[in-house]
């Protein structure tokens, strides 16, 4: 009986690298994490921002390295996916390579199976899908594709585990045969046949290891930049020839991708039996409304407005039961422990790292809920019919569909929308939308101005905090373009993209995916909070473990200058704006002990209210709403764009937004003289 063990505490004999290849959307995550389980390590490759994952399994006493590639459409040099998955396969020269297509859009798929066997790989053909291929009215004939593409081809449902192991057994055997590969490889077209052997003569012992010379030729007639410039370094002599050779023949890559095309029409046409005409299929059905412009934005905001109240009805009550039955009581516990301690000692312990920690942990049950949302979403399939329908609205920024999604769930917690911009591949428009994040205001914003409002509005107070969310939004897509403009160049992002057939979410993947999200959060994002936590909380302590006499009052006080151009004459004001750094909600917290309070918020409102004029508390108001997010935010902000340069350029355009527009708000509300 085969033994598969997703670990390596067997002690193989031997080792086989095999890498994972696959466009997007075919289930090529959900094969590696079946094979390898937890046993996987997340990372990127060397000097770039692409994420990738290996994986360790042992059978039968052979340890597998599995390596997921990136997904990609193919193995030209256009994006970095494309040349991270083809110089890996070059240059560490994998045992194997499994090729995942999915059965049900074979067609497409094979255009990336013809690029690799290109390269001159052993390749194993997984295809996936069968099940939906089936509900879709087509029948894959197995062994006939077999024949024809002449490597090995198994059949697998990753979501359910099955035929997986067929798959890997398959991928063994390939790796320890000694008999001669002869796959059926796509072929040029006639035309440009005796260009592409003129090139291949020319190159010949002088294209460096571990290049083939028959691929670059080939790469070099289709026009790969990264190629031409290798060979120019490498055949210096040669190259001018080459160089006249690729000028005369630019139409070369027509034939090179007609040549695939009538490659991959011969697999079909021997392989694949299609459905009689007519057939409306579930996914055509579905998508009748999830594609439409006006219902399915309709049917959008309705999941989104599920997915919003499911992350936080959910994960709420759990944050306050963590809050007060574990951090509370466990800070009363060291309190007292820590009695015959010194003062500051006892604070740092109590209310710089046991606070940091706690906040840190706080958020994990509104992480783990929005990336459980999140996976199903994407498992389903929907998540590309949300971006299809938002794509028109996101293009004025710059932006694509995918876009959306972060920017509306930044409504309930900036944290997890920002680490939600991980669906958007394209890098410019990932960091255009991190940086647009915080503009979004949370709910504990939310929380602080409807507190606040109506001591400084009465009944008006509800269309006061309406206009603000609005005016919060309009800046935001003003913001965007700026950026988008300025910084970007007004470049838009191209949105081509598969809609991929719906499918039943598999449980394993979307576990793994939550938990390897939940795992960079507390690795990254929760030291850094740890850490900030603890130097706010010796700001607020030093010299004397009074807040009102404290070097966080002592820069309030510096403030006041600055805060009087925003109607805030109280520095008591700027210093709970300072600490809302930490979480937003310590904006009452702070009033309430500055203002004599305690910690009660019974009474507060009315007397920061009696404290500011009108036109002073809106502009206090405007300024929560648009100052810099809280330290989770930031540090999840660091560890997405993994570049403190973004980080601070976050920060300070945050400051700038919320100083000057406060000051406006302030200084036209005196122009006019309302409220004053």
């Amino acid at each position: 009986m085969t033994e598969l063990k997703q670990n390596s505490s067997a002690h193989p004999r031997n080792s086989i690298t095999v890498a994972l290849a696959g466009q997007p959307n075919v289930g090529k995550s959900t094969v590696f994490n079946m094979l390898t389980g937890l046993n996987q390590h997340v990372g990127n490759w060397p000097g770039k921002t692409v994420e990738f994952k290996t994986g360790e399994l042992v059978l039968n006493e052979t340890l597998i390295h599995l390596v997921d590639l990136p997904g990609t459409y193919s193995l030209t040099a256009n994006s970095e996916e494309e040349r991270i998955a083809r110089d890996f396969i070059i240059r560490e020269k994998p045992d194997v390579v499994i090729a995942i297509v999915n059965a049900a859009l074979l067609e497409r798929n094979l255009y990336l199976v013809a690029e690799l066997l290109a390269l001159d790989v052993p390749i194993v053909l997984g295809l996936n899908m069968i099940d939906v291929a089936n509900q879709q009215g087509l029948r894959v004939e197995v062994n006939v594709l077999e024949a024809a593409l002449r490597v090995p081809v198994v059949p697998i449902i990753a979501s359910k585990n099955q035929g997986l192991m067929e798959l890997i057994e398959a991928a063994q055997n390939l790796a320890e045969s000694q008999v001669p590969l002869a796959p059926n490889r796509p072929d040029i077209r006639p035309e440009h046949r005796p260009v592409l052997e003129e090139i291949r003569t020319l190159i010949t012992g002088q294209v460096p290891q571990p290049y083939h010379e028959d691929w670059v030729a080939l790469k070099l007639l289709e026009g790969d930049s990264e190629v031409m410039e290798m060979v120019e370094r490498a055949a210096p002599k040669a190259w001018p020839r080459i160089q006249t050779l690729l000028s005369q023949h630019e139409d070369a890559i027509l034939d090179i991708t007609g040549g695939r095309y009538e490659w991959i029409a011969r697999m079909v046409r021997a392989a694949v039996v299609r459905p009689r005409p007519g057939l409306i299929v579930l996914t055509d059905r579905l998508d009748r409304i999830a594609t439409h412009p006006f219902w399915g934005l309709v049917l959008l905001l309705g999941i989104l407005g599920m997915v919003f109240w499911l992350t936080y009805h959910a994960a709420m009550p759990i944050v306050e039961w963590l809050d007060s039955a574990i951090f509370i009581p466990l800070a009363n516990v060291v309190s007292i422990a820590l009695a015959n301690a010194p003062l500051w000692f006892s604070s740092l312990v109590v209310d710089g790292l046991i606070g940091g920690v706690g906040t840190v942990l706080t958020f994990l049950p509104i992480l783990i809920v929005f990336f459980s949302a999140l996976g199903i979403l994407e498992d389903t399939g929907y998540l590309a019919r949300a971006a299809y329908v938002m794509d028109r609205f996101m293009h004025w920024m710059g932006l694509h569909g995918r876009s959306f999604l972060p920017l509306f769930l930044g409504f309930g917690c900036n944290i997890p929308a920002v680490m939600g911009t991980r669906i958007i591949e394209d890098r410019r428009a990932r960091l255009l939308t991190i940086l647009l994040v915080p503009l979004v205001p949370c709910t504990a914003r939310l929380a602080v101005v409807s507190f606040l409002t109506p001591a400084f509005f009465g009944t008006g107070a509800a269309l006061v905090t309406w206009l603000l969310v609005i005016g919060n939004l309009t800046l935001l897509v003003l913001v965007g373009i700026a950026i988008n403009r300025l910084l970007f160049k007004g470049a838009h992002t191209a949105f081509i993209m598969e809609i991929p057939l719906y499918h039943v979410p598999n449980a394993r993947t979307i576990g793994l995916y939550v938990w390897q999200n939940i795992l960079a959060f507390l690795k990254k994002a929760g030291v850094l909070i740890v850490l900030i936590s603890t130097i706010v909380w010796a700001f607020s302590w030093l010299p004397d473990g009074n807040v009102n006499n404290s070097v966080l009052a002592g820069l309030g006080r510096w403030l006041e200058p600055l805060g009087r151009l925003m109607g805030l004459n109280d520095w008591r004001l700027i210093v709970a704006l300072l600490t809302s750094f930490v979480a937003k909600e310590n904006t009452i917290a702070t009033l309430g002990v500055l203002y004599g309070m305690g910690e009660q918020s019974i009474g507060l409102a009315a007397r920061v209210g009696a404290t500011l004029t009108p036109a002073a508390g809106l502009s206090f108001l405007v300024v929560q709403m648009l100052f810099v997010p809280c330290v989770a935010t930031i540090a999840v902000i660091k560890q997405e764009t993994a570049s403190w340069k973004w980080t601070a350029f976050s920060v300070v355009l945050l400051l700038a937004i919320s100083l000057i527009v406060s000051v406006g708000v302030y200084q036209l509300a005196a122009l006019l003289n309302w409220g004053m």
